[in-house]
């Protein structure tokens, strides 16, 4: 038996059930208004810069849902910023999602094209000029001036393929097109 035959016919299994994904495509073909979704969550302040996150119930396939637990991200400021630094940044939290989104999609594309993965990472940076937050020059941008994600990936693909996953995971990535769209934001006061 030839061995790259062998390693071929090998089962995939990078955790992520494409054919459940696959199915719920078809389930929305069939029924588009199940496929909108409402996530939501709350933010307590606690002391200073510091706050706690809570994230469980959402809405979506037409009705409301609660997860098995209550989820928790606390944000913080730094020292140089004359806080305590619980926790990380607002900023910090958005490269983290922008991360784990665009990794989650190299994942589950890998998984629907039989490519094995060993490791991904994904490294994030961005850019600010802190002179907006501080209201010292209104022409300053209070958030990323740019943003920058490397990945490092190994995997039973060639270089391309795994450029290809990349691609088709941003193509895809929520968090990808929240931060390079404009979406619009209401606030108000209860």
């Amino acid at each position: 038996m030839n061995p790259q035959t062998a390693i071929a016919a090998a089962p995939v299994n990078n955790g992520v059930n494409t054919e459940a994904l696959i199915g719920a495509r078809g389930a929305f073909e069939q029924a588009p208004e199940a496929a909108q979704f409402t996530f939501r969550g709350t933010c307590d302040w606690i002391e200073g810069t510091y706050s706690r996150n809570a994230i469980n119930g959402f809405f979506g396939l037409g009705q409301e849902h609660e997860r098995t637990r209550t989820f928790g991200i606390e944000s913080d400021h730094p020292a140089v910023f004359a806080a305590a630094d619980r926790a990380p940044t607002p900023p910090e939290i958005v490269l983290s999602a922008l991360a784990s989104c665009l990794t989650a999609g190299v994942a589950a594309v890998a998984q629907h094209r039989g490519i094995q993965l060993r490791a991904v990472r994904a490294t994030v940076e961005g850019d600010m000029d802190v002179q907006g937050i501080l209201g010292m020059d209104p022409d300053i941008r209070n958030g990323f001036s740019a943003i920058r994600v490397a990945f490092h990936v190994d995997a039973d693909a060639s270089r391309d393929d795994i450029a290809a996953l990349v691609a088709q995971s941003q193509k895809r990535s929520a968090v990808f097109d929240i931060l390079t769209n404009p979406t619009p934001v209401a606030v108000t006061v209860a």
